[in-house]
Order: structure tokens, then sequence, then C-alpha cells
């Protein structure tokens, strides 16, 4: 009688040694410290979103007559639903929150330079795509507040030059929030955002195993010593370790503040300060600053710069003096960045 093991291998000739092999690639011993580790942290909180937003779909109904409802009785009622929700709440934010870490160490540390460009790419659409998915999960909800923030973020979309109007009707479908548009916001949230970055990430993935990982050397190291060390099991003993910190982290934050339930929407009273989540902080402050079109567009303008920043940062090397601008260009980003947010963070809500 054949064994199950050689049944299975008869069908899957893919051989033990070699797949060991192929996983277990020598890892740079820079990725022993936690900070150069941040890239399987948003891959680990995503796998969260997706189970915590499954679960909250059985209940979720998109529509303005019933989407308070639902969301108050996952909140009230539904077995746990209070903490499933205050885990896809908090988890987005860390999220957020470590895709930006991400790229800012990756930006100062040259990690973007020849030949990877194109995966510092990727990672400012996933970095969109989680921004945007943050922006429609904040939607969904319909209280007061996130209603007229859909329908700031949809008239300042409508604001750009000649694509403005037809991405605001794409977004809302029509030309003002109506029946339809919850059901579109929980199309993109739901299914568009998470299956496009689930495509990037395995790109993102695959040319990271391709090119390899930036490596990186420091004074304190014994050069006596293996400058690498194996993926399995150490470097997934670290990510495995950081997934077990991120879980409790998600569980004291849903426990001790939980998601709570503001105001129902009312399309027919305009709330006094409106406010989106605080990743859309600097956003908004900026546009505050600036007429309205010249506030969008230089924020695309940003936006482009930052897309295709290797290339500016390779002309710079090549025409300057200036090896790392980058670094103080950088610096000058993020303290604007923080005190734009911190501006906006201290108005009234």
């Amino acid at each position: 009688m054949i064994s199950p093991i050689a049944w299975l291998k008869e069908r899957i000739p893919v051989d033990g040694d070699q797949l060991a092999e192929l996983s277990n690639e020598p890892v740079p011993n820079h990725l022993k410290r936690w900070w150069f580790a941040l890239g399987g942290t948003p891959a680990y909180l995503f796998v969260v979103q997706i189970v915590t937003g499954i679960l909250l779909a059985f209940y979720y109904e998109p529509s303005p007559r019933t989407a308070y409802g639902s969301v108050k009785y996952i909140t009230d009622t539904a077995a746990y639903g209070w903490y499933f929700r205050s885990v896809h709440k908090w988890g987005a934010t860390l999220m957020i929150a470590a895709v930006i870490l991400h790229q800012m160490r990756v930006f100062f540390t040259g990690a973007y330079r020849k030949p990877r460009e194109i995966n510092w790419m990727i990672g400012m659409c996933l970095l969109v795509c989680t921004l945007m998915a943050g922006f429609t999960g904040y939607s969904l909800v319909y209280e007061q507040l996130s209603y007229w923030g859909t329908t700031v973020g949809a008239n300042i979309g409508g604001s750009v030059p000649l694509i403005g109007p037809f991405m605001r009707e794409m977004m809302l479908g029509g030309e003002a929030y109506n029946e339809r548009t919850l059901s579109r916001l929980f199309i993109v949230h739901a299914a568009i955002l998470p299956t496009l970055m689930v495509g990037l990430i395995v790109v993102h993935i695959a040319l990271i195993r391709l090119q390899g990982v930036t490596e990186f050397q420091f004074k304190d190291e014994d050069q006596t010593k293996p400058r690498h060390f194996p993926f399995f099991p150490d470097h997934l003993y670290t990510e495995l370790s950081i997934g077990l910190v991120l879980m409790i982290l998600l569980s004291a934050l849903a426990t001790i503040l939980p998601a709570t339930l503001g105001p129902r929407a009312d399309p027919l009273s305009t709330p006094e300060v409106i406010k989106p989540e605080w990743f859309f902080y600097v956003s908004f402050r900026w546009l505050k600053l600036f007429s309205g079109t010249f506030a969008v567009l230089s924020t695309g303008f940003i936006a482009f710069t930052m897309f295709i920043w290797p290339f500016i940062d390779g002309w710079i090397r090549r025409k300057s003096k200036y090896q790392e601008a980058s670094v103080a260009v950088g610096i000058v980003a993020v303290l604007v960045i923080i005190g734009l947010t911190v501006w906006e963070a201290a108005v009234a809500h």
C-alpha cells in the first residue's frame, strides 16, 4: 500500500531540500534590529484587517438607511462585535503608521536607489492604497463626521482640473452623496483595494527576492563574524515575535480604548468642525492654508515627486556634490508633516 507522503510526492513533485533552500535565503545582520524589520509589520496587520473585515462584513449593510444601525448592532449586540470592530479600527491605524514608518526607513537609508526604483514606486502605491482603505473604511460608519468628511473629500477630488468631476461622480455614484454612495465605498474598501494590495504585495516581495535586501554595515559590528544569518528559524522567530507583540497591543487598545459610535449622519446639519482621521490631518491643514485649486495641485505635485524620487535623487547625485541631499529633504518634510498634523490635531473636534 502506498504511503500518504509517497502519494502526495507523486502528484506534487517538489523536493523538500530544494524547497527548504528556496525559502531559507540568508538574511543580512542589520535585520536583527527591529527598525529594519518593519516591512513584515504592515503585512501582518493586513492579514488582521482581512480577517476582522470579513467578520464585520457578515453584519454590515451598506445603505444610508441601514449602515449606522448595522454598525450599532455590531458594537452593542453582536457577540464580541465591539472587540473585532475595535481591533479592525486600531489595526488600520497601526497599519498606516507601519507603512509610513517603513517608507521613511527606506527613504532615509537610501534603500530605494538603483536597482530598486520600481520597488519604491510599488511601495508608494501600497501607501496610497492603505490611506484610501483608511478613508473608505472611516466613511462606512455613516456617523455625522464620517458623512461630512466623505462629502468634503469628494468635493476636494472634484476640484482637480479636467478629471475632478469624473472622479467625484465615480466615488459618490452621482454629483452628490446619495443612496448609491455607501455601496460604492464598501465595494472599493472590501474588494477592490484588498485585491489590488495583494497583487502589489506579491510583486513587492518577488522583487525583494530577486534583487535581495539592501545590506548595511554598522561600526559596532564584529567584522570577524558572518554578515548573514538564516531566514529559518532566526528571522522567522523575529517576525513571529513582532506579530505576537502587535496582537497583544491590538487587544489591549481594543479593550482599553474601544471603537465608539458618534451621532448618526444628518445631511441637513453641517457640523461646526469637520475633521478626517489623523492620517489626513496634514492634507486637511494644507488645504486650509491655501486656495482650493493650488492646494490640490500642490498636493498632487508633492505626491508625484515622492513617487519618482529615486530618479530625482539619482540626478542630484550625478550632477552635484550633495550625495545625501535626500536626508536633508527628508528631515524638512518630516518636520513639516509633524507640524501640520499637530496643528490640525490641536483644533477642537
